[in-house]
């Protein structure tokens, strides 16, 4: 008979593959427990012991040695034990808590809470001797999780096929959501339960200047609501996006579940990783107040502090731009319509000057003019530069290199225009998609804007990515993006990126990365339409993870104003335009309209003068995703308070209950509403403006048309 001996060891990690690990928010009211079955990673999430996310899958899928050639390879198998997503036991676990508060360069408010409990566990492959860990934040308003390699014999370089995360919900819920796509998040908010996104999903986005779209997938952030008498709201997203392939999601709309889908590089892989490293957080905010999924920071929590050891010359940007006109066809961006020319044996393109060409030197002075009188930082200039008369779709790797203006601009001459008048000019960096070719010659642009004393840049991504076959979230895209953003910071100029990723809380960080775009800007009201529940959409999904240059103050609203005749229109009354300055958040904000209109509307005008860009506090007053947000924020520094709200197709009351003004001192109100008479579509300029004094006890109601809003200033009496 043979005697067996267990060691202390064997019976720990027996006990560790059998056992659940449980983890609590600091306030208590958040439980995730993490477990093995058989094997494989799960965990789940409660809210005051009611489980939000059920039993979801953890891991990784990996490609095996050598099949990184091809994206038909993808659709294999993997050898048995070649992926990180089975076989494991638990080896070890960490726990650790932090509470702390830190101040963004740039924020919403002085100081963000930082504070969580954290629980990271460490798996063992014992049939490949290989580790990961699973590392979870658990916040007062939500979880973060996120994969982490060591560096060790066994996993040292690997390539991924799929990251196996998932969030499975118990019920179906209401979706706000976009079409899946590896290249463009400018489509419109779709708006469903997760059971109807798979019959809705053929009709749900429209075409753009590049596009890969992922059938039956969504992107993030997504934002999510479970109806009845015990509402819940839920944002998907991702933090700390660095190195790694951006995410979407798959739907599972029988079972009410998602799980990650990486972006793709040319060949079809999803991440090259060399350990030690780690992946971006996925982030799920839960609160039974949608004010709450609002007012969170935890996707910036989840992010570095950061790296810039001098942000003193980051700073907040007010500014118009010669831009609105050759969006509605007024003007153009190129100085010469290209003529082929052909003469004895030769071809050849003649270059004739058009006579629209916007970026001329007349009429940047007059927004210059313009700007300096009503107290602006910055003109932003598109279509200075040489190249814009033949590119578009032509997928050509070399179009503009940054630094030869038009003839018809004079860059000395202008620079010292501006700067004259107190006025920078932002630089307009147009890639064409060739990210390749903007490396080669942005050290040559930042260097020429360090010499003018530019700060600021506005870089934009128009077509398919360059190197060929890249797309606009992958891995490689997505480093390009930091590099030229770090190579920027060596400059100490700030970022604003168009056709760029979405942002992941990456402006903590990289404090230069000043704004983005990534989703449908104002721009889409001259190109096919933004409807009117779309602002009310944005700050629960786009903005989540960071500001948005989403260039509003849109005055004359029609288009048949400049073209008798057409159709397009701003779907906004003008009063809910200057809301937009308080509810959309960012420390970039253009007063995109033309000059001539503002001087129609100075009284208007006043507001966006005087609206702040930097907050020392934001308060969220009452919000539903696709219906309205009504917002405060307290000035940088001041006892200035601005307060906005915004509504959808719908008219709605509301009564600002202006509590949270200094109860010892007495305010001075100047209210922007719509006009009695005001409507989106028949009449967007009729607004009414006055003044009222106001304490920490006033109750003002308020009538937003629809699509309406108003816009308060409100400043300490004297």
């Amino acid at each position: 008979m043979k005697i067996f001996k267990i060691s202390g060891l064997a019976l720990i990690l027996a006990g560790f593959s059998l056992s659940a690990q449980s983890l609590k928010s600091p306030d208590g009211k958040f439980e995730m427990d993490f477990n093995l079955k058989s094997g494989v990673a799960y965990y789940n999430l409660k809210l005051n012991n009611k489980i939000v996310v059920e039993d979801s899958k953890l891991g990784l899928e990996l490609l095996k040695d050598g099949d990184i050639q091809f994206a038909s390879e993808l659709e294999s198998k993997n050898n048995p034990g070649k992926n990180l997503n089975s076989g494991f036991v638990k080896t070890d676990e960490k726990r650790d808590s932090k509470n702390e508060t830190w101040q963004p360069v740039l924020g919403e408010k002085k100081n963000y809470i930082n504070n969580y409990n954290e629980l990271a566990v460490t798996l063992n492959q014992t049939a490949n001797d290989r580790s990961i860990v699973i590392k979870f934040r658990l916040f007062n308003d939500g979880l973060g999780f996120r994969y982490e390699f060591p560096q060790q014999k066994n996993l040292n370089y690997f390539v991924i096929k799929e990251e196996d995360s998932e969030i499975n919900f118990p019920t179906d819920m209401k979706a706000w959501w976009l079409a899946g796509d590896y290249d463009s998040e400018e489509y419109q908010t779709q708006t469903s339960n997760i059971s109807e996104i798979p019959k809705l999903w053929p009709t749900s986005y429209d075409g753009n200047a590049s596009q890969a779209l992922i059938k039956n997938g969504v992107q993030m952030p997504l934002m999510l609501k479970k109806e009845g008498k015990e509402p819940l709201y839920i944002n998907l997203s991702e933090a700390a996006l660095i190195n790694y392939s951006a995410a979407n999601l798959e739907v599972d709309a029988k079972e009410f579940s998602f799980k990650t889908h990486l972006t793709p590089d040319a060949q079809g892989a999803k991440g090259y990783i060399q350990t030690p490293s780690v992946t971006p957080w996925r982030t799920i905010i839960v609160s039974p107040k949608a004010e709450e999924v609002l007012a969170s920071k935890m996707i910036f929590n989840l992010n570095e502090p950061t790296r810039l050891k001098d942000t003193s010359w980051i700073h907040p940007t007010k500014f118009m731009g010669v831009w609105w006109e050759m969006i509605i066809g007024k003007s153009n961006w190129s100085y010469s319509t290209a003529v082929n020319v052909h003469i004895g044996e030769t071809d050849f393109t003649k270059l004739t000057p058009n006579g629209k060409h916007a970026a001329n030197n007349d009429k940047v002075k007059q927004y210059i003019d313009f700007a300096a009188k009503n107290g602006f930082d910055a003109i932003l200039v598109e279509g200075w530069n040489t190249g814009w008369e033949d590119w578009f779709g032509h997928s050509k790797e070399f179009v503009f290199d940054f630094i030869t203006p038009y003839p018809d601009f004079d860059l000395p001459m202008l620079n010292d225009y501006a700067h004259g008048k107190g006025i920078k000019i932002i630089m307009h960096h147009e890639t064409s998609g060739s990210a390749a070719n903007y490396e080669r010659w942005a050290p040559k642009a930042f260097d020429l804007m360090n010499k003018y004393g530019y700060d600021a840049v506005k870089t934009g991504y128009v077509g398919n990515i360059i190197p060929r076959g890249e797309h606009h979230y992958s891995q490689w895209t997505i480093n390009h993006y930091q590099r030229i953003v770090d190579l920027a910071a060596e400059h100490k100029i700030m970022i604003d990126s168009h056709e760029s990723i979405r942002p992941t809380g990456l402006n903590r960080t990289y404090p230069n990365w000043i704004a983005a775009e990534a989703a449908r800007g104002t721009e889409f009201e001259a190109f096919g339409g933004n409807n009117p529940d779309h602002q009310t959409i944005l700050p629960f999904t786009r903005y989540m993870g960071g500001p948005m240059d989403y260039t509003p103050g849109i005055f004359q609203t029609k288009l048949d104003y400049y073209f008798p005749g057409d159709k397009r229109f701003v779907k906004t009354t003008l009063a809910k335009q200057l809301a937009l300055y308080v509810v959309m958040y960012s420390p970039l904000q253009m007063a995109a309209d033309l000059p001539e209109n503002y001087e129609r509307h100075m009284d208007a005008f006043q507001f966006i003068k005087d609206v702040a860009l930097d907050w020392d506090d934001s308060k969220i007053l009452f919000a539903e995703p696709g219906d309205y947000i009504h917002t405060a924020r307290k000035a940088k520094g001041t006892d200035n308070w601005f307060v906005g709200g915004i509504t959808d197709e719908n008219a709605r009351d509301y009564t600002i209950d202006f509590s949270f003004l200094d109860p010892n001192k007495k305010y001075e109100a100047t209210v922007y509403e719509d006009g009695k008479d005001a409507d989106y579509i028949n009449t967007p300029q009729s607004y009414h403006i006055y003044k009222k004094i106001i304490t920490s006890r006033t109750k003002l109601p308020m009538h937003l048309v629809r699509s309406g809003g108003y816009a308060i200033s409100v400043k300490p009496f004297k």
